[in-house]
C-alpha cells in the first residue's frame, strides 16, 4: 500500500502515504496538516498537542476482520462527556476503509455507507427516533455532543479545523450498530458492530507500564 508522497511544504521532511487513496496526512515531524492536491501538498493546519495516549492501538496496528487483514494509518481524536475516543482510519488489504473505534476500552468496527433513505437533521435526531438502512430499521439510542481535538496519519477525506460536532448512535435487534455523524453536510451514516479487543488479533500494538 506504501507509495512516497513528496515532501512537507512546512518543514521539508518526506512524506509517505500508506494508502493510496489517501486525501490528508499529518506531517510525523512538525504536524502540519497537509492535503494532497494532484502531485502537490499543501498544508492546511497544525495539530495542536494531543492528549495523553491511553490506547493500545496506535498508527500502523495491524490486526484481521471478518477474514481481512488490516492496518491503522490514521486517527480522529475527540472528547466527549466519558472521556476520549478515537476513530481509526484502517484500510485493508483489498484497499477498503474501515473505522475502528475506541472508547473507553469499548471497540466497534464500522464502513462509511449510503444512506438508503435521507437521514433525520439534527433538530429531529432524538432518542426513540427510528431510521432504515438496507431493509434494517435501526433506533437513535444516543444522541451526544464531541470536541474535534486532532487527527494524526492519513484519512480518505479532508478533516480539520472542526470544533463541537453531534452523533447520533443507532442500534438494532441483529446486533448491528451505527452512528450518524453531522459533522458534515449532508450528514455521514456509518454502519458495523462491536467487537472485542482480542477478536481483531492486533500486533504492533501500544504497551503500558505492566502489561
Amino acid at each position: 500500500m506504501s507509495r512516497p508522497a513528496g515532501n512537507c511544504p512546512n518543514c521539508g521532511a518526506p512524506v509517505e502515504f500508506q494508502f493510496s487513496s489517501a486525501v490528508q496526512t499529518t506531517c510525523p515531524y512538525c504536524h502540519s496538516i497537509l492535503v494532497r492536491q494532484d502531485v502537490d501538498l499543501k498544508k492546511v493546519g497544525e495539530v495542536a498537542d494531543l492528549p495523553p495516549e491511553i490506547s493500545p492501538i496506535q498508527l500502523l496496528t495491524e490486526g484481521i476482520y471478518k477474514n481481512k487483514s488490516f492496518r491503522a494509518v490514521g486517527r480522529i481524536i475527540y472528547q466527549y462527556e466519558l472521556g476520549y475516543w478515537n476513530e481509526w482510519h484502517c484500510v485493508t488489504q483489498q484497499g477498503e476503509s474501515l473505522w475502528l473505534s475506541d472508547a473507553m476500552a469499548e471497540y466497534a468496527v464500522s464502513a462509511l455507507v449510503k444512506p438508503t433513505k435521507p437521514l433525520p437533521d439534527p433538530g429531529n435526531a432524538y432518542r426513540g427516533a427510528r431510521i432504515e438502512w438496507n431493509a434494517a430499521t435501526f433506533e437513535i439510542t444516543s444522541v451526544n455532543r464531541a470536541r474535534y481535538l486532532g487527527v494524526e496519519g492519513e484519512l480518505p477525506f479532508e478533516y480539520w479545523d472542526k470544533s463541537e460536532m453531534v452523533f447520533a448512535d443507532l442500534r438494532n435487534n441483529s446486533a448491528q450498530f451505527g452512528t450518524i455523524d453531522y459533522s458534515e453536510s449532508p450528514p455521514l451514516l456509518f454502519i458495523g458492530e462491536f467487537v472485542s479487543f482480542d477478536s481483531l488479533g492486533l500486533r504492533n500494538i501500544r504497551e503500558f507500564e505492566g502489561w
